[in-house]
Formats: structure tokens, C-alpha cells, sequence
């Protein structure tokens, strides 16, 4: 950043972001001090320990400046703006790109708008007056990869006939090298700004795909250049510390690192395909998971249900979905509403994915022989009170789970099944006798995640007859006309109509019909029939109210739970 800014300028940039809410005065104070200590700017020591974000800053910028902030599409798509007079090195060094241009104008996009020299010397060298617009560093940063590859990012001149894959030095050498670095940074740092879930790079004939998961579905993001794919799989696993030489098989592995100032997880797996390694990054940001009930979007009869069977002294509740619906942060947020003084609480997690404070977690190693099952078995002489078991996937885990909630722990876990009452059959399946099952189950949570509609762009409208007829809408609220929201998309969404997730979920009490029912080997049908009749919501049900209530979309409850009433 440039030195010539003032600290009046600073201070009026500083009563900004008090005013806007991104930083309080503590903050600032604190800032100031560390500003002093390493003779820099205060709006950079800021961004550096993370204590207001790029957006936030853009924010204040524009304020102070009465300037736009450039738009995330602003950016040329493939063509430079003016490239034989403006050179790569220098708008790389000045933090600027060029959004546009005629013959009297030069819209310019800088990430430091405070500082005069980069429009003035632009000025100069284009003949043109210069109009600044803030640039978001994330997005000029992507901006810049696209049009002005760095010189260094071109593929290397070395032997042609040791291909690059194949040269475990070269690849490490490459993926050592500042652009390599910067481009992984790139990508990480942008998933984590926008509130991805998964980072996904997939190598292709032609290409190199990147798409991040937003809400549970694929968006394609950058295109990096496809020689560096090799390159940028190997940073990748050097930050993993995984063997960048091993490339036939499957890897996983996990980076820890600070992204604007705060410290984020990454669970990384690499596995081998046509064209290369497809590498996934699961981001685990716990900044931004929030252990709540209310806020999963759990309905208040089945929270009331769950945090019944939770207050029971022994047997075993589960929570089951297919993979990615939520299960784990819900069993986290039953253990955290459990954790005592009083309570010693083990789990057993294959992977561990987020740490909780004051509860003893243990990760499954196969390789060593730390399975669930034998985990399981010796932790039952630490005597603790509650028992979390990631997953039950066999019959040894089951048998030994059972045994653990006969003699006196709550025990709880997770299946992969489509619905509550299909627990049953699979613990059956599993080799748990009727009579244990009815002896230790106190309950099955099955959930899905729906997306939610974003509060800024969602529209109401009235619901088509046929929807009407076909969802028996009229049966399900006595408001008329039947109105139903809808996704639009707008900036705050990325233009999707959807932001966040809320769960949606059925919960399966034990009582007499259903023991008995379990007693006489009945089918999950017969099962849910039963506790539909006692009053269990059903998940599509429960999916139907949310949309009633505008929360979500009847297309995101089909297409989630993938049943039809």
C-alpha cells in the first residue's frame, strides 16, 4: 500500500468501520498499537490479523471515497483492457486492473483506492482520466490469474522426455515456486470468504476444473491454467503433508491454516483418475458452524423429542441420513448440550471434524487397528457416562454399542438410512436380535438439509393449483390464497436465490406399538405407518411446512429428500 495517504484520511477510514459495524473501538486501539509498532498502514494491519474483512474494508473505502465498489462480473471475461500500454508487473505490483475504456475515460479497480499515485500514473500513461472503483482483493486477485498469467506460471523448461507428473523434484520444485503458492492461496482464501463447504480440483484432458460446494450443490469457480495441474495437486499435498511421489493410490490428509486472520481446518483426500489426481478439500471452518438447535432449523417438537431421549440415563439414540445431511453437526450439538462437570463424554470419529472443548475425542486409525469396534470396546473401562460413536457400520460396532447402553451409557451414533424407521431393519440386518433392539433404542432422528431461501430476493406468489392438489397444500394451512416463496438471486446470493441451509427432520419415539411391531419383524412401512398414526411428522412433511412457511422451496424438498406424498 502506498505511503502518502494521511492519517486524517485513516482516521475518517477507521470512524467508518466503527460506524458500519465491522470493528469496534478495542479493535481499532489495537490495531493503532500494532499499526505504530511495525510502521505500516492502519487499514493493512487490519486485513493482516484478520480483524475486519476484505468486503469490510471495501465497504469503508467506498464510503469514505463516494466511490463504487467494482463489481464481481466488472472484470473483463478474456481481453485486457488496453494491454500494450499498461504492463502486467506493474498492475500486479499496484493492486489495480482496468475495468474499462474509451477514448477520454479509464475505469480503474484498486485495492488500495487510497493511494493517488497508481490512478495518476495510469492517467499518464494512457492519456485518459481515471475513474477508481474499489476493488474486493479476492475477486481482483481471481481477476488477475485470468487475464495477466504470471510469466513464471508458464510451464517449465525442462527435460521433455520425463513428463512432469512423473518427476516427483520437478513437481516439488514448481509447487515451491511464488505462483504456484499464490494460486492454491487464491483458491483456498476465496472458498473461505464465500462460505463454501468443499473445494473440488479435477484434472481434465483440457482442462483443470475447480468448483466450490455452496449449500450443498457444485458451483464452478476460476479456471486455473491446465499445465499447473500437476503442480498445484503437489502444494496441495505438501501443505497436507501427504507423498507427492505416490500417485496410484488414494491419499487423505488435513491442513490447518490462517485465512484472513482466523484459523481454518481442511480435510483433504486425493484420489487417482484419467487425467490425474482429483483433489477434494472439506472446509471446516468452526467460525462458521453454530451448534444450535433453533438454528439447524430443527422444528421445536422434534428438538423437544431429541432432547428427551438425550435426557435418558442409558440406552442409544441415533441420528441417520445419507452422507452430508447433517448428522454429525446435529450429534455435536446434543453432546455439547450434555457436556458437564458432572458427565465424562468419549467419542470415537473417523475423521474427527471439529475439536469440542471438554469432551475426550478419539480418531479411528484402520491401519493400526483402531477400528470402532475395538475403540469402542476399550473405552468402555474409562468409565465415561456418554458415548458418541461416529458411525455404526458393521455388526461388531452394533453388538458392542448395545452391549455398552444395556450396562448403563448412553450411547450415540449415526446410519446411513433414507428414513427413521429404516434404523430398524438396519441394526436388524446387522445381527441386533428384536428383543436387545426394543431393550436399548430410544429413539431415531433421520434428517436431510434443504436450502433456504435468501431473505433479500426471495418473492411470494400464488401456489399453482397443481401443486395444490398434488401436495395437499389446502389440508396443510388454513391460509387462503395458498402462497408459496420462490428463488430469484441477487449479489448476496451469488445469484442462486438460496443461502445457508436449515435441516429437516422426522423423530421416532420408541412406545408399545412400535416395540411391538419390531417384536413381530415388521417392515420399516409398517414402522413409520405406526408412528405417523401416534404422531411423528414425517421428514417430507415436515419439509411441505417449511415451505409453506417461505423458508424453502417444494422443488429443494423434492429434491432433497427425493419422495413424493
Amino acid at each position: 500500500m502506498g505511503t502518502t495517504v494521511t492519517d486524517q484520511q485513516l482516521d475518517a477510514l477507521a470512524g467508518i468501520l466503527r460506524q458500519l459495524g465491522h470493528c469496534d473501538q478495542r479493535t481499532l486501539d489495537r490495531a493503532r498499537r500494532a499499526a505504530a509498532d511495525a510502521d505500516r498502514r492502519l487499514d493493512a494491519i487490519l486485513i493482516q490479523l484478520g480483524l475486519v474483512s476484505e468486503r469490510g474494508l471495501a465497504d469503508a473505502y467506498a464510503r469514505l471515497l463516494s466511490v463504487p465498489i467494482a463489481a464481481a462480473d466488472g472484470y473483463p471475461v478474456s481481453e485486457p483492457v488496453l494491454p500494450d500500454v499498461l504492463a502486467p508487473a506493474f498492475l500486479r505490483h499496484a493492486r489495480a486492473i482496468p475495468l474499462a475504456a474509451d477514448a477520454e475515460t479509464l475505469v480503474l479497480a484498486a485495492a488500495d483506492p487510497l493511494d493517488p499515485f497508481t490512478p495518476s500514473a495510469v492517467a499518464a500513461a494512457t492519456g485518459r482520466r481515471v475513474q477508481v472503483q474499489v476493488a474486493v482483493p479476492i475477486e481482483l486477485e481471481a481477476a488477475m490469474n485470468r487475464l495477466y498469467p504470471d510469466g513464471a506460471e508458464a510451464a517449465p523448461a525442462t527435460d521433455p522426455d520425463v513428463p512432469l507428473e512423473d518427476d516427483a523434484d520437478r513437481l516439488k520444485d514448481l509447487a515451491s515456486e511464488a505462483p504456484v503458492i499464490r494460486l492454491v492461496n487464491l483458491l483456498i482464501t476465496r472458498a473461505v470468504e464465500t462460505q463454501a463447504s468443499d473445494i473440488h480440483i479435477e484434472p481434465f484432458e483440457d482442462r483443470l476444473r475447480v468448483r466450490y460446494r455452496y449449500d450443498g450443490v457444485l458451483h464452478e469457480a476460476e479456471t486455473p491454467p491446465r499445465h499447473l495441474a500437476a503442480a498445484i495437486t503437489s502444494r496441495i499435498k505438501i501443505m497436507a503433508r501427504l507423498d507427492i511421489a505416490e500417485r496410484r493410490m488414494p491419499q487423505d490428509g488435513r491442513i490447518r491454516m490462517a485465512v484472513r486472520g482466523q484459523d481454518v481446518d481442511f480435510r483433504v483426500s486425493t484420489i487417482p483418475s484419467l487425467y490425474g489426481e482429483t483433489v477434494v478439500l472439506r472446509i471446516l471452518d468452526r467460525t462458521a458452524v453454530v451448534f444450535d438447535y433453533g438454528r439447524l432449523g430443527l422444528s421445536p417438537a422434534v428438538i423437544r423429542r431429541f432432547g428427551a431421549a438425550l435426557d435418558l440415563p442409558n440406552g442409544i439414540v441415533l441420528v441417520t441420513g445419507p452422507t452430508g445431511s447433517g448428522k454429525t453437526t446435529t450429534l455435536y450439538t446434543g453432546l455439547l448440550a450434555l457436556n458437564a462437570v458432572t458427565r465424562k463424554i468419549i467419542t470415537v470419529e473417523d475423521p474427527i471434524e471439529y475439536h469440542l472443548h471438554g469432551i475426550n475425542q478419539i480418531q479411528v486409525r484402520s491401519q493400526i487397528g483402531l477400528s470402532f469396534a475395538s475403540l469402542l470396546r476399550s473405552i468402555l473401562r474409562q468409565d465415561p457416562d456418554v458415548i458418541m460413536v461416529g458411525e455404526i457400520r458393521d455388526g461388531e460396532t452394533a453388538q458392542i454399542a448395545v452391549q455398552a447402553a444395556l450396562t448403563g451409557h448412553l450411547v450415540l451414533s449415526t446410519l446411513h438410512t433414507n428414513s427413521a424407521a429404516a434404523a430398524v431393519t438396519r441394526l436388524r440386518d446387522m445381527g441386533v436380535e428384536d428383543y436387545l433392539l426394543t431393550a436399548v433404542l430410544r429413539g431415531v432422528m433421520a434428517q436431510r438439509l434443504v436450502r433456504r431461501l435468501c431473505p433479500e430476493c426471495r418473492q411470494q406468489a400464488p401456489a399453482a393449483p397443481e401443486l395444490v392438489q398434488r401436495f395437499g397444500l389446502d389440508r396443510r394451512t388454513s391460509a387462503r390464497p395458498i402462497t408459496l416463496s420462490y428463488a430469484v438471486g441477487c449479489p448476496a446470493c451469488r445469484q442462486t436465490g438460496y443461502r445457508g441451509r436449515a435441516a429437516i427432520a422426522e423423530f421416532l419415539p420408541m412406545g408399545p406399538e412400535i416395540e411391538r411391531l419390531i417384536f413381530s419383524r415388521a417392515d420399516h412401512s409398517a414402522i413409520e405407518r405406526a408412528a405417523v398414526a401416534e404422531g411423528m411428522e414425517s421428514m417430507f412433511d415436515a419439509g411441505l411446512a417449511a415451505a409453506l412457511a417461505g423458508e424453502t422451496t417444494i422443488e429443494e424438498v423434492t429434491r432433497s429428500i427425493r419422495a413424493d406424498p
